[in-house]
């Protein structure tokens, strides 16, 4: 009760409280008289077992007495008991009547609140709410199924009818959606997104992997170009002249994509044969069988780096008959070269004149006999005789004469270089260093300066026109350990007594790293295959010294050839000027 009383104080209001503290107020203050005391029926859970307890002592104490002496002590002893009883009984009875105010006042402020009550109607709404939810959420599941099955559909209750022919719509939509909306979200329209590949990074090991797969790809496609090549030949005489015949025969009946179809077919077949484990080998030439390369076990630290520069040799030389053949095409339709380009233009016009005119049976009649003779007859006389070809073969020198991209900037470079002749007085403005060529007054000059300056030779030496912008090469001098020096990156130019070597990591004029060698002093010279096994006979030329204990080789040279012959013609002009002829080197 005395917890419930002080949980009971703080919701008590100001006057309750008010009123109480008065009442406490008075009963506190009374007196000593027994009569104001209040009635001991009349107050609440009386204390009746006190006051007989109080009588029944002091009749006990005033019987035993019996002496007058005692009596005044007994009188002042009874006196002070009393005073004290009646302390105790008013404050029992302040107590008491506190406790009956709080009560009272527990007992209005439960009634004025209410709290079980409204916890249990608390309890009532809560449950309703999660009854609504539940009705709700059946109601939106099947809605929405409503809604997928038939849109957006209004349910009209005017007639039998009108139910009727909303019921069967909305079967037929949803029959319809379950035969035909599976394809129909088909033809949604998602972005594509945009997914970057990992590059790898750079690998020796993936290089020539790589190549050796291109190369394994290649393979069928280059068989059969080598076949059509020994078929356009003659290089079976019987077997040219049969295919000629059925040829021409299908051509001229009309049956010239039928049997290419057929032959096409039958290749299909051949090869579902092959892989079932048939052995079928028919091929107009025999097939070329790769070399056996040694294990890289075998291979020193110097050989397996030779390797890797080889990979990258036939992979920049692809590339760039690759590039030579993209940039013919695009220069020949950009008019790069307009006569060439005319003649393209004329015939698509009359090869669209006849489409229009002449009937499509006669068109690919005509197309078939030329095709024919042209692969096995044309082809064979201009292979047969290359000067016939280069006089008459009007397709292949347009397609020779046509420039490639760096062919052009190198005529731009050669127009912006020409200068007009320069008369005998104004020799004096000509700046010192400048080499000056007789008949067309060309200024011979490299990137990075003068050629004289460059490589610290007279002024009178200048490229031979063979040379004039140089052979790109890379110098591999084999006396060196350091990687640096090992291999070099450069131009290569010869002179009338020098060859000369200008390397691309040089930062000044007349630097170490560019080399000049004198012709004179070159005791062998000949062309070089840097790895035997490779196919083709090499793109590097040896070149031996007396100062360089193993020769010195400028490999990756696509013009090998011309370089070789341009470079041995002058080293013999030097030879046969200086010493005897039983000089010269060994080839």
């Amino acid at each position: 009760m005395m917890a419930d009383d002080s949980n009971t104080e703080p919701s008590m209001d100001l006057p309750g409280v008010l009123n109480m503290l008065k009442r406490l107020d008075k009963i506190r203050f009374r007196g000593q008289k027994r009569d104001d005391f209040l009635d001991l029926a009349e107050s609440p859970n009386g204390s009746d077992n006190e006051c007989i307890y109080m009588n029944v002592r002091i009749s006990s104490v005033q019987a035993g007495s019996g002496a007058l002496t005692m009596a005044a002590a007994f009188q002042d002893f009874q006196r002070s008991e009393s005073d004290r009883l009646n302390e105790m009984k008013g404050h029992l009875e302040i107590a008491l009547l506190e406790k009956h105010f709080l009560q009272e006042e527990l007992r209005k402020l439960r009634e004025e609140t209410n709290v079980e009550k409204m916890k249990e109607e608390l309890e009532r709404e809560r449950g309703k709410r999660l009854d609504l939810e539940l009705r709700m959420n059946e109601v939106l599941k099947s809605r929405c199924v409503m809604e997928r099955v038939r849109g957006t559909m209004c349910v009209v209750s005017f007639s039998k009818c009108c139910f009727l022919r909303e019921h069967l719509v909305s079967h037929f939509t949803l029959w319809l959606y379950d035969r035909v909306g599976v394809y129909i979200e088909d033809f949604r329209f998602v972005p594509e997104e945009n997914t970057v590949e990992a590059e790898e990074p750079l690998s020796a090991k993936r290089l020539t992997e790589n190549m050796r797969r291109l190369k394994r790809g290649a393979r069928p496609v280059t068989n059969f170009m080598r076949n059509l090549s020994a078929l356009s030949n003659w290089h079976s005489v019987y077997t040219s002249a049969i295919s000629f015949i059925i040829y021409m025969n299908a051509a001229w009946h009309g049956w010239a994509i039928p049997m290419f179809l057929f032959l096409a077919i039958l290749r299909l077949s051949l090869n579902y044969l092959i892989a079932k484990g048939w052995r079928i080998q028919w091929s107009i030439v025999p097939d070329i069988t790769d070399p056996i390369e040694p294990s890289k076990d075998d291979l020193t630290v110097s050989e397996k780096f030779q390797l890797v520069l080889d990979v990258a040799q036939k992979a920049q030389n692809l590339f760039g008959k690759m590039a030579d053949v993209l940039e013919k095409i695009k220069n020949l339709f950009m008019w790069v070269q307009p006569e060439i380009t005319q003649k393209l233009y004329i015939s698509l016009w009359v090869a669209f004149l006849s489409s229009c005119i002449l009937p499509f049976k006669l068109v690919g009649f005509m197309i078939g006999l030329y095709a024919g003779i042209k692969f096995f007859i044309i082809d064979f006389l201009f292979k047969s005789c290359p000067k016939l070809r280069d006089k008459y073969d009007t397709p292949h020198i347009d397609w020779n004469n046509l420039p490639t991209d760096p062919q052009l900037k190198e005529r731009t470079n050669a127009t912006m270089s020409r200068r007009p002749v320069v008369a005998r007085g104004s020799l004096a403005t000509v700046p010192c260093g400048v080499n000056l060529d007789g008949d067309s007054a060309r200024i011979h000059s490299t990137k990075k300066g003068a050629f004289h300056e460059i490589f610290n030779v007279s002024e009178n030496e200048r490229p031979l026109p063979v040379c004039e912008n140089g052979w790109r090469c890379c110098l591999i001098n084999r006396d060196r350990k350091m990687p640096t020096d090992y291999i070099r990156n450069g131009m290569l130019y010869v002179t009338e007594n020098y060859l000369c070597f200008e390397s691309s990591s040089s930062k000044s004029a007349s630097s170490k790293k560019n080399k000049v060698i004198k012709l004179v002093d070159i005791t062998d010279i000949q062309k070089y295959k840097v790895l035997s096994v490779l196919p083709g006979s090499g793109m590097g030329i040896s070149i031996a010294t007396p100062s360089t204990q193993k020769p010195l080789v400028f490999g990756a040279m696509i013009h090998r050839d011309e370089a070789f012959e341009a470079i041995f013609t002058q080293y013999m002009k030097i030879i046969t000027t200086s010493r005897p002829p039983s000089g010269s080197p060994e080839l």
